[in-house]
């Protein structure tokens, strides 16, 4: 008798399912785990991340806070040095800039001067495609990239949002655990209710080519993958690369897919002066000039606040047709 795809506990799951799953388990299995931020208590999270926990955990381990971020990280320090293991979520990634002394300047230094590990998660969703405008849409992974002591992830797919998110909570050190907006309902994949970490600082080659590489993350990840379709009707192979992990960065994983194709295509939703792809390019051209056959190129946001207007919005945010027009440019070059 042939089961169906729910009796094997396989059932199609959105992103933010995912990181619900991932919630849930971490705080039954781990009592040290705690859940807090605005709104993440009986309203659910701004999202619904976190619908259903309270009242499955208990005002002690998931409750509300004010609106103070910095209170919240600063609180979440403290809980940390003193073995406990909380997951904070920012209601939106943009808020975080009132809470950057904690964050840059104690929980990524306490370990450096102290010894003592700081193992805070801090949730942020980010990103635009919603019509948010400036405040609720930014991108701002590089500003915690480059302080030393803290660790940088953004899955891209469920199964990744909710086995790097234990294996955030699980790393000794303060991890800014990224989720892009748009994801939330808009990729699903079918899975099963078990599920292993994924570690972190490990790249996933989502598809294979020979004619160029992209090197992306987030949302872009999705963009990226439908540009290389379009491609692929053209008889040109293009190799996706899922960073899944900004800080630490997988140098090898990306070398090697340089080492295919000989060409590259760093691609990301944040602003191009000083994103995250700049660093990517410097590495590439540090560690392997010697294998590229045209200049690293990058499809970025302009550098310009976000828009509110979803018609200017569509074309502020890269998408697969600007995507094309890149990999067309370099492939000819």
């Amino acid at each position: 008798m042939t089961q169906t795809l729910a009796e094997t506990g396989v059932v199609e799951r959105t992103y933010v399912d995912c990181i619900r799953q991932a919630l849930q388990q971490l705080l039954r299995d781990d009592d040290r785990v705690v859940v807090f931020g605005e709104d993440v208590g009986a309203f659910g999270g701004a999202f619904k991340a976190t619908l259903g926990l309270q009242e499955e955990f208990g005002r002690d381990r998931v409750f509300d806070t004010p609106i103070a971020e910095s209170a919240i990280i600063g609180s979440a320090i403290g809980m940390a040095t003193q073995g406990l293991r909380p997951i904070i979520e920012m209601q939106f990634l943009d808020f975080m800039n009132t809470a950057l002394h904690q964050l840059i300047n104690n929980a990524a230094t306490i370990h450096f001067r102290t010894g003592n590990a700081v193992p805070i998660t801090v949730r942020a969703p980010c990103g635009g495609g919603f019509g948010g405008g400036p405040f609720h849409s930014e991108e701002l992974e590089t500003i915690f990239c480059h302080m030393p002591g803290l660790k940088v992830v953004y899955p891209a797919f469920p199964c990744d949002a909710r086995g790097l998110l234990v294996s955030a909570v699980e790393d000794p050190n303060p991890v800014v655990y990224l989720e892009n907006k748009y994801l939330y309902r808009h990729v699903k994949e079918c899975l099963a209710d078990n599920f292993e970490p994924v570690p972190i600082g490990v790249a996933r080659v989502c598809r294979r080519g020979s004619d160029a590489t992209i090197i992306t993350y987030g949302a872009m990840v999705h963009e990226s993958l439908a540009a290389a379709d379009v491609l692929a009707a053209e008889e040109r192979q293009i190799m996706v690369v899922d960073l899944r992990t900004l800080k630490p960065y997988d140098h090898d994983t990306i070398l090697a897919a340089v080492a295919a194709t000989n060409r590259v295509l760093v691609v990301h939703e944040a602003w191009r002066c000083c994103g995250f792809g700049a660093e990517i390019a410097a590495g590439i051209a540090e560690r392997g000039f010697h294998l590229l056959d045209a200049p690293i190129m990058r499809v970025a946001a302009p550098d310009v606040p976000i828009p509110f207007a979803p018609s200017l919005e569509s074309v502020y945010r890269p998408s697969a047709g600007t995507i094309v027009e890149a990999l067309r440019e370099l492939i000819e070059y």
